[in-house]
């Protein structure tokens, strides 16, 4: 059973209806999903834009409601299924990439506001971010990082404005992300004297934000740090990145021993996140720099709006039954542990019945979940999985069975 950092155990058990509410949409629109299937086949992967425009659009208008200056930012990571991208950049956001391959996606898709963060840039990476310097702004992630592109900076003979990412978690494996804040001054006065770089924002990112408090906490300790930095850092800095990490406000769902009861942590509406953020940001940040707020939000964007469709081909027993694709679509051991309602699309209800539903795959652990909406169960009725759309797509993996297609709704 899955342990949630912070969260005491027992976790809350999901309240009755709740699943329902969120399901009952799903079937009555089953009729798209069919259509999909009886074009594409399975197994197959479900973008439906409507509801990822509407999840940009919310984000978006949500934090400009409470701040005056802001930017925005999907991250790539999160599902880097192309057209994703090419919606939300069609929507205003620009693209936040972790490494240099994608970086490479981002511009082959005319990305023209990225961000480049994350650890361990290598000399080719940091070289892209340079040739692109229109398009990218590189947020660097360690002192040995900086120096290192000030010499290229210095080889080339070439000036860059550069942000730097503050560690807002020290402990654990966590330290591996960004610099301590005590090593923000020495590394401004470092970067002030060379010739050719500029310090001119600073980012910091904590994950898994059921609430915002992990945000205000840091975003008080940024505003003590800045007293203490000097006026020029504080007129030149353009920008501050507070990251993504939000989870969508139906919360975390997770498999208990019972098939039919689920366990659920619940989550902040946005409009809280919002709220709190901007007033932390109000009292100890804003007065001391007139800096632009970033946002990098990706699992709260795409989670809703990617689904998963399957098909039964082997039913073995009475409580067990065996898909045409297996979790490599997913890239992981993902519904031993995390919950999500599978729908039969076939023999609709809005019942949960138990019922062991397994991959292809030649592993015990292909496991899809251990119940099913439905009046019942067989060979071939097509089953769906909604909700897939974050840290599903851009995990998979070719093991075994092939890849799910896709089709944009």
């Amino acid at each position: 059973m899955k342990q949630h950092p912070g969260v005491p155990h027992p976790h809350p058990v999901m309240a009755a209806g709740f699943l329902k509410d969120r399901v009952a949409p799903f079937f009555h629109h089953r009729h798209l999903y069919l259509d999909a299937f009886a074009t594409h086949g399975s197994a197959l992967y479900v973008l439906e834009s409507g509801i990822l425009k509407e999840r940009a659009d919310r984000f978006r208008s949500v934090f400009e409601a409470c701040l005056t200056k802001t930017a925005f930012y999907y991250a790539f990571k999160s599902n880097s299924l192309p057209e994703i991208s090419q919606i939300l950049i069609e929507k205003g956001f620009g693209l936040d990439v972790s490494s240099g391959m994608e970086l490479a996606a981002a511009l082959e898709l005319g990305a023209r506001n990225i961000i480049f963060s994350g650890p361990g840039k290598t000399d080719r990476e940091l070289e892209m971010a340079i040739a692109h310097k229109d398009r990218v702004t590189l947020l660097l992630d360690s002192i040995g990082e900086c120096r290192r592109l000030m010499n290229l900076l210095k080889n080339k003979k070439q000036s860059l404005s550069a942000g730097i990412r503050l560690n807002c978690n020290p402990t654990g494996l966590w330290q591996k992300f960004g610099i301590m804040p005590d090593q923000l001054l020495p590394l401004y006065q470092e970067i002030q004297v060379h010739p050719f770089l500029r310090c001119t924002g600073l980012q910091f990112h904590s994950s898994w934000n059921l609430t915002p408090d992990r945000q205000q906490d840091f975003i008080l300790s940024m505003g003590l740090l800045l007293q203490d930095m000097p006026d020029d850092f504080l007129r030149d800095c353009k920008y501050i990145d507070i990251g993504g990490g939000y989870w969508p406000e139906t919360g975390e769902w997770l498999v208990s021993d019972d098939p039919l009861c689920h366990y659920h942590i619940p989550a902040a509406p946005l409009e809280i996140f919002a709220k709190k953020i901007s007033a932390a940001l109000a009292e100890h940040v804003l007065p001391l720099t007139n800096a632009r707020i970033c946002f990098e939000p990706g699992r709260w964007l795409c989670h809703d709006a990617m689904h998963i469709i399957i098909q039964v081909i082997d039913k073995k027993a009475k409580d067990l039954v065996i898909t045409d694709a297996g979790t490599n679509a997913v890239g992981w051991e993902r519904y031993e542990t995390d919950y999500f309602p599978i729908l039969n699309l076939t023999r609709p209800s809005l019942t949960e019945r138990s019922c062991r539903i397994l991959g292809s795959l030649c592993t015990p652990h292909d496991v899809w979940g251990y119940a099913f909406f439905g009046k019942d169960i067989k060979e071939g009725d097509i089953l769906m999985i909604p909700f897939q759309g974050a840290y599903t797509y851009s995990l998979r993996q070719t093991f075994i069975k092939p890849l799910p297609g896709v089709v944009v709704l």
